[in-house]
């Protein structure tokens, strides 16, 4: 067998091995251009493995406990149990951050969101993409030293509209992610936020480093976020 013939065989005979392996990716991962979100239809319990008889790690409703919402889970991979069942992993708002559950494919209604925020804590900017594309990009205040926004991939939990006048502006969007430092503020159990400014928190300029970890953009920004990111929707801060 000549040399380029050979070449050209074991060009062949490595597309059939790839071809395998891109045919199993997993069709619910996250990839850059969108993401799945898992609407929860009926209440479920969130299990640390793949499987009804594992143990408990969360329980989870069909209404998100401040605005009383709807639950959108961003899914993070699938796995079918030893019975066939089809299982997904999901993104939960409990400690420690980067926490995630195994719930029953049969409790969810499953949706895909070709929108991702991703947060710069250096350079204290927000990118809003669509579609892997950025449509908007933004200054915003990020988390002080002694209060830091902490790092990590995480998705919107909820959208809660605030009262007219609220100094956090009129829309909190509440995520799975947690403030490494403190466990309780102002009433909540110390989760991250983005949300608007008003009133004193215009003291602290779009740009720095102020907050206790929430994440702080123009009221305007935030509603227009609001009209357009759901819960599930992935949030990744670096």
């Amino acid at each position: 067998m000549s040399a380029r013939r050979h070449g050209i065989v074991l060009a062949v005979a490595a597309l059939g091995l790839l071809a395998p392996a891109a045919a199993h990716a997993d069709p619910f991962a996250p990839t850059r251009d969108s993401s799945v979100i898992a609407r929860v239809v009926r209440p479920t319990l969130g299990h640390a493995r793949a499987a009804g008889s594992a143990p408990v790690r969360v329980h989870l409703r069909t209404t998100a406990a401040w605005a009383h919402g709807p639950v959108g889970l961003l899914v993070l991979g699938s796995r079918r149990s030893a019975s066939g069942r089809l299982w997904l992993r999901v993104a939960v708002p409990i400690r420690p951050n980067g926490s995630s559950t195994w719930i029953d494919r049969d409790a969810v209604q499953i949706v895909r969101t070709r929108w991702r925020l991703r947060i710069n804590v250096a350079l204290r900017r927000l990118q809003v993409l669509r579609g892997g594309r950025i449509v908007r990009s933004a200054r915003v205040v990020v988390g002080a030293p002694a209060t830091p926004t902490p790092r990590g991939r995480f998705a919107i939990y909820e959208r809660v509209r605030q009262p007219p006048g609220e100094v956090i502006g009129p829309w909190a969007l509440h995520l799975t992610a947690y403030s490494r430092v403190l466990h309780s503020y102002a009433g909540g159990p110390g989760r991250i936020a983005l949300h608007g400014r008003a009133g004193a928190l215009l003291a602290d300029p779009l740009g720095s480093a102020r907050s206790h970890g929430c994440i702080r953009m123009s009221s305007r920004l935030i509603s227009w976020l609001a009209r357009r990111v759901h819960p599930g929707v992935p949030v990744e801060i670096r």
